[in-house]
């Protein structure tokens, strides 16, 4: 109910007008966001209207003295780069974007235009930020989970299926996070009695004929790590999940809501929001380089009931019962 009402408060947020004339003396200030998704996602419609009323609350009112110019992506490389140039050709003050996939194009066409990314894995590791005290550069922003986190899928996994022995590992390789939290999900696999294989997140057929080869052995599951291609394929993964019955341990809520079993990381609404407080902050004159990144303060545990009865999975209360979010 808490999400709902949310959703419900905000949900006039993201339509409203995104020009207008500045009341007289206010400078208009310019904001992108770039997104890797499409402009119907109602996920990213939710966390983009997270951020805008955050803005609101800092003063920042659409019309009035701030513009925002969005792009979706769509998942798609090349959209997605032509878009960060035209963001970039706008001249905005700051541009928010969401993961690796949007903010390496947008690194790699500018190193002045200030970028703030509300959700991100690795950004030393994927070489966006200098350390994360000290980011040195134009962009700044929000991690979502430490490598070390990654454990925490494989032992939530054993948790609802305590019968696992094989997990595939499906991960975007394209992503340096991607293979990591793999290494440390295979780590850790001996002394959960598990063997641990990757599946790559290339395309659409690929996951297919994977999780298809995957399936005809016993005994298996799945962990699903963050990856822009993850979330592009989440539809896929969730129906093919279920087809094979293979319980699934999903990297967010999105997945969970698109017919996945279960979900642990980071709240985003609450990433979106923080964002927000970091472009108000370069608004008023602070630099990006100044800004540390930070992890998350708030995490969300969310699970599909209906998809545990469709996997003939019964779900331990204790569990339950510690779920921000049960979806029935």
């Amino acid at each position: 109910m808490r999400r709902r009402e949310f959703i419900s408060l905000i949900g006039g947020a993201v339509a409203w007008p995104l020009a207008a004339r500045a009341q007289q003396g206010e400078r208009m200030r310019r904001i992108g966001v770039l997104l890797p998704a499409s402009a119907d996602d109602a996920d990213f419609q939710t966390w983009l209207g997270a951020f805008q009323q955050a803005l609101a609350q800092s003063g920042w009112n659409i019309g009035r003295n701030v513009r925002i110019d969005t792009r979706w992506g769509g998942g798609k490389v090349d959209d997605t780069r032509k878009y960060a140039a035209d963001l970039i050709a706008l001249a905005p003050d700051v541009i928010v974007a969401h993961g690796a996939s949007t903010v390496r194009p947008l690194l790699l066409a500018t190193r002045t235009v200030p970028v703030v990314f509300p959700v991100l894995n690795d950004p030393v590791g994927a070489g966006f930020v200098d350390s994360l005290a000290h980011p040195g550069g134009n962009a700044t922003g929000f991690m979502t989970v430490e490598y070390s986190f990654s454990g925490k899928w494989l032992e939530l996994l054993k948790q609802i299926a305590p019968a696992v022995t094989r997990v595939a590992v499906l991960r975007d390789a394209a992503q340096g996070s991607g293979t990591t939290q793999f290494a440390v999900i295979q780590a850790l696999a001996p002394s959960s009695g598990v063997d641990v294989v990757p599946v790559n997140l290339r395309d659409a057929s690929e996951v297919e004929r994977a999780m298809g080869a995957f399936a005809h052995s016993a005994n298996g599951g799945l962990i699903i790590v963050p990856g822009g291609n993850a979330a592009v394929l989440r539809h896929l993964i969730a129906t093919l999940a279920a087809r094979y019955k293979l319980p699934a341990v999903y990297p967010g809520r999105i997945y969970v809501t698109s017919g996945g079993l279960i979900s642990y990381n980071a709240d985003y609404i609450d990433q979106y929001q923080r964002a927000a407080g970091y472009v108000d902050r370069i608004l008023k004159g602070e630099k990006p380089a100044d800004l540390p990144v930070q992890a998350p303060t708030k995490y969300e545990l969310v699970i599909n009931l209906k998809t545990a009865k469709t996997l003939g999975l019964e779900l331990p209360p204790t569990l339950l019962a510690r779920a921000d979010e049960v979806i029935e």
